[in-house]
C-alpha cells in the first residue's frame, strides 16, 4: 500500500485502527467492522503509533 504501514497483510492501515480506537470505538466494535482482525493487531497497531511519536516533538 505504497509504503503505508498495514496490519499483518491485511492491508488495514495502523492509521485506521489507531484513528478508530481515537475516535472511542470499542475493541469489539473494531472486530466486527475488520473480522479478519484480532485483538492483537489493534494493540500492535497502538505500540506501533506510539513508538512512531516517541521522541518527536507534538504540536500544543
Amino acid at each position: 500500500m505504497d509504503g503505508v504501514p498495514c496490519i499483518r497483510g491485511l492491508r488495514i492501515p495502523v492509521a485506521t485502527i489507531v484513528g478508530m480506537v481515537a475516535d472511542g470505538m470499542a475493541e469489539g466494535e473494531i472486530l466486527r467492522a475488520y473480522p479478519d482482525l484480532q485483538s492483537a493487531d489493534i494493540h500492535e497497531a497502538l505500540q506501533y503509533a506510539a513508538e512512531a511519536v516517541r521522541g518527536r516533538h507534538l504540536p500544543r
